[in-house]
């Protein structure tokens, strides 16, 4: 599945509700607050999308117990908000957001976050690896260079960790200091310990890698970046590493400790689809925010 931003659901309320029902419920609603399924669709401009269950009297939409519930934002602009997030690899900013969904820029920072809330998890929160997997950790800095702020000091680097499994799923964290404790406790938590670790030659993992099925060790600081035979290497890591630090610097510039985790599940979820289509891709994503919240208050309360 492909699709387009000429398609109707982008630009067309009746098209979008009818898209966001199908992919919420398909042909069978059902109430969010009591999972029945004896609920009628209410008849009236003022109660478009509207549904009354017979059960519990309660009324909802299609919104109702999701990510978007709440929302002034018109469902069509929803739906092309999740797209162009989903389908730009290196992301896309709010700025941008404002300017093509013509809301304020307040509204399209909100409403970026909330999409990054239903990405987050959207691929799965199972251990990483097994039997036979290799597991790469690494770590790197995301923040401003001291020689492009000749009239002040720079705000210290934000490290990110990620464990990427080879030809497998990604997982990245802010961390709040590159420590052995600290990193324990994300990898054990994250990968199955039937794996084998590979890691570069910091002195943090260590220990660490004898609670694994295996741990190899690659030699950065000897100039030493992959074996003969190509097993010790940490370049998937990288790899995932060099599409993450180019949005920082092409799109987004600068992400703040609050949110610096949010953004890590949007470039989380990029890489984790990547064999799929930006139609796909979109529709997960919208199914990811089922069943979430995400309110102004909370994100603001982070910023602050």
């Amino acid at each position: 599945m492909n699709v387009n931003i000429t398609d109707p659901i982008f630009h067309n309320e009746e098209a979008a509700l009818a898209h966001a029902e199908a992919s919420r419920w398909g042909s069978e609603p059902s109430c969010p607050h009591c999972g029945s399924l004896r609920v009628r669709r209410m008849g009236g401009k003022t109660q478009a999308g509207m549904f009354l269950c017979n059960d519990c009297r309660d009324k909802f939409t299609v919104r109702t117990g999701s990510i978007m519930e709440r929302s002034h934002v018109p469902l069509h602009k929803w739906l092309l908000a999740f797209h162009l997030l989903a389908a730009s690899k290196k992301g896309m900013s709010a700025k941008q957001i404002e300017r093509m969904l013509g809301v304020t820029y307040k509204t399209a920072w909100f409403l970026c976050h909330r999409i990054r809330e239903a990405m987050d998890g959207a691929t799965g929160n199972g251990p990483l690896g097994g039997p036979d997997a290799v597991v790469e950790a690494d770590e790197t800095y995301v923040g401003g260079k001291a020689r492009n702020r000749a009239h002040r000091k720079p705000a210290p680097k934000k490290p990110v960790l990620a464990l990427v499994e080879r030809d497998g799923h990604v997982r990245s964290f802010h961390v709040a200091n590159v420590t052995a404790k600290q990193l324990r406790g994300l990898i054990v938590t994250n990968v199955d310990r039937a794996s084998h670790l590979m890691t570069d030659e910091a002195p943090v993992y260590t220990v660490l890698g004898r609670e694994f099925n295996g741990h190899s060790v690659v030699n950065h600081s000897a100039k030493q970046y992959v074996t003969t035979g190509g097993f010790k290497h940490s370049n998937t890591a990288e790899n995932f590493f060099s599409i993450f630090k180019r949005g920082v610097i092409g799109t987004y510039h600068h992400m703040s400790e609050a949110h610096l985790g949010r953004y890590c599940s949007e470039f989380d979820f990029r890489y984790n689809t990547r064999s799929m289509t930006d139609g796909e891709r979109a529709a997960l994503a919208l199914k990811g925010g089922e069943g979430k919240r995400l309110t102004y208050r909370r994100t603001d309360k982070l910023a602050a």
